[in-house]
């Protein structure tokens, strides 16, 4: 019923010849605990069924799944097309550490033309996130796989806002899903990791250079916690997106709150192209304060006694983060954004503390 855990670093051999072929085959075989891991193993075919895709591997923490991904496509010279509304760190990634090795990126605006009108002659990856990670756009899916498999250009793609319950880019012609799952596919808060999924032939070319060679491997029994919580996945996204619905519903009627930004909101300009993708929504959302003072955004997250001032998302427990807290974000969106990570607890619960923050603005 349990799958076990292998806490094993190595993997013995009972003949020579045994040996010799797992040296020779490292990914069809258990021989360091770097490169396979019967229990993670597990895992990574489960998140690869889920994402409808040939295989997966699972690693250390969603930037090490997100930095294999692309390193393993890149060389010298080459060009990557990047949302500009994307994870903070991998925007780190492409715009200052990949600089240093010739590798030049180009941010736009979350819309498929602006994607495509930026491809170059040596462009090799375009990056996406749909939902993006602050504004929460929806970008064309299948309009900018079909463009890229004409030009040999890989697609990338963070699902983790949406999970494969509610999204699978697979289906839309995306080369290859990441995920941080640090976040709902864990969803516990207790465990930090990755996952690179798509065709066999993609995942054995990262397994073989970027997994191996920089040891990004995930512990088992940090894979182990991660199975326990594929099994309420499903459950938890459907009360996540409940209770964001009724959240959402509340701050769009509040005086205090400017515009809310939601893809499956009915009122989203993305909402026809969101329905289309998504078979449902998360629990992540953002909205702008209508205030004129940054210490009006102090006072309401700190007033908020249910929602816990946190990074991250995805766990039982409802978050805030807001923009003015980050020097680049405020820069970026503006210093009166605030997103929340709608958690588990009782929604009417979170709307009262919602309200009684934001009567001290």
């Amino acid at each position: 019923m349990i799958p076990p855990i292998y806490e094993t670093s190595i993997f013995k051999f009972e003949k020579f010849e045994d040996m010799m072929k797992a040296l020779s085959n490292e990914e069809a075989g258990y021989l360091y605990s770097r490169g396979n891991n019967p229990t993670v193993r597990i895992l990574e075919r489960k998140l690869a069924a889920l994402e409808k895709t040939e295989d997966a591997r699972v690693f250390s923490s969603g930037m090490a799944a997100i930095s294999s991904a692309i390193l393993s496509f890149i060389s010298s010279g080459d060009h990557i097309v990047c949302v500009d509304d994307c994870y903070s760190w991998t925007r780190v990634l492409l715009e200052n550490y990949l600089r240093r090795f010739n590798v030049k990126t180009t941010f736009v605006p979350p819309k498929a033309e602006d994607i495509l009108n930026a491809v170059r002659e040596n462009t090799r990856i375009i990056y996406l996130e749909s939902p993006t990670t602050m504004t929460f756009k929806v970008l064309d899916l299948e309009k900018i796989a079909i463009f890229a498999k004409e030009r040999r250009i890989i697609t990338i793609i963070d699902n983790s806002w949406a999970t494969p319950v509610f999204q699978n880019p697979a289906d839309f012609g995306i080369d290859i899903i990441v995920h941080s799952i640090s976040k709902y596919i864990n969803g516990h808060s207790d465990v930090v990791g990755g996952v690179v999924a798509g065709k066999k032939e993609l995942i054995k070319h990262i397994f073989e250079n970027e997994f191996l060679i920089f040891g990004g491997n995930i512990g088992p029994f940090e894979a182990w916690l991660v199975l326990r919580g594929l099994r309420t996945l499903e459950i938890r996204m459907e009360k996540h997106f409940s209770n964001t619905i009724a959240v959402l519903k509340f701050l769009k009627s509040h005086p205090k709150v400017k515009e809310v930004n939601y893809p499956l909101d009915v009122d989203n300009e993305n909402y026809e192209l969101a329905k289309k993708q998504l078979r449902g929504g998360s629990g992540l959302l953002s909205f702008r304060l209508n205030v004129k003072k940054p210490e009006q955004v102090v006072a309401f997250v700190d007033s908020l006694k249910v929602f816990r001032l946190a990074v991250s998302w995805g766990g039982f427990e409802s978050l805030v983060f807001p923009t003015l807290a980050s020097k680049k974000l405020r820069e970026q969106f503006g210093w009166n954004l605030i997103r929340l990570s709608i958690g588990l607890e009782n929604p009417d619960i979170l709307i009262d503390d919602l309200a009684q923050a934001l009567k001290k603005v």
